[in-house]
């Protein structure tokens, strides 16, 4: 019987991979855009953080396999639903990482470093952390952080600490709102699904994604306004990209608070017609800024 890739390719979820599009966020703001020898270094510095991490997300569902075959949503995965063999999908992840990381390091060394630290803390997060409430949203807040620093290190350019401090706010307030979708599906089972929802309560997550939200907003401000991003503009004119923010992040309250959405933000982001536009409106005119003005 021939092999068919397809399971194994889920197994990877390339529809999560947008999120590893924050690599580019480097590129963008230091004005190197325009650049095709860089922007190439990121194109493939792109694809070494999709391999990663989906080998990563393969190790997760390794390890969660017995309590995803009793999730609703999860018991679909190839792994769980046993169209993948544990032995192959060890395999295949052991190979995604060895390849990627080797690549990585080819490509500039000191991504590579980067590319180890992900792969270190993402796997550490799969067997032992994700148990601990609040660590657990952290440690995932933080690999969006390692996707923006390695973004920037691959081109050998410094991203200012405001937009990584935005990065953070921004993807703890995404994921406080994944916590709180999954606390309100599963109900009474949620602890038999993920040992840290034991430890949340829907108070408790609406407390801090308040906090997270509000954090986004007031750190990306800063960030417009911040001397070395006026300095990189030339003028304060980034400031009229705040709106965009705004809109996005209240837009996303609706979805989470008022339909019942939030268990998979790239999937939200992407499926929302308004804040589809939104995003493009913010690209197009933070680009204008940046290269236009």
């Amino acid at each position: 019987m021939p092999f068919n890739p397809t399971p194994l390719i889920k197994s990877l979820r390339p529809h999560q991979w947008t999120k590893n599009l924050l690599l580019f966020a480097g590129l963008i703001f230091s004005h190197h855009l325009l650049s095709l020898v860089l922007l190439g270094k990121v194109v493939v510095a792109f694809a070494i953080f999709c391999l990663l991490s989906g080998a990563i997300y393969i190790i997760n569902d390794l390890v969660d396999l017995k309590n995803d075959q009793q999730h609703p949503l999860k018991r679909q995965r190839p792994i769980a639903a046993g169209k993948i063999k544990p032995g192959t999908a060890k395999l295949a992840a052991v190979a995604l990482l060895t390849i990627s990381l080797l690549v990585s390091f080819v490509l500039e060394p000191e991504f590579s470093l980067v590319c180890f630290g992900y792969s270190g803390l993402m796997i550490n997060y799969s067997l032992y952390l994700k148990r601990i409430a609040i660590l657990d949203v952290i440690i995932i807040a933080m690999g969006f952080v390692l996707r923006a620093v390695a973004g920037a290190v691959v081109i050998d350019v410094v991203v200012s600490p405001w937009l990584l401090v935005c990065t953070l706010f921004l993807s703890l307030f995404l994921v406080l709102s994944k916590r709180r979708h999954e606390l309100v599906l599963l109900g009474a089972e949620a602890n038999h699904h993920r040992h840290s929802l034991s430890q949340y309560s829907n108070h408790l997550l609406d407390q801090m994604i308040a906090v997270s939200a509000g954090a986004t907003l007031i750190a990306y401000s800063l960030y417009t306004l911040a001397p070395r991003t006026t300095d990189l503009v030339g003028s304060k004119a980034l400031i009229v990209t705040i709106p965009f923010v705004i809109f996005g992040v209240f837009r996303y309250l609706y979805l989470v608070y008022e339909d019942n959405q939030g268990g998979a933000p790239e999937i939200a982001v992407f499926s929302d017609k308004p804040l589809v536009i939104d995003v493009v409106l913010w690209v197009a005119v933070v680009v204008a800024v940046l290269y236009v003005s």
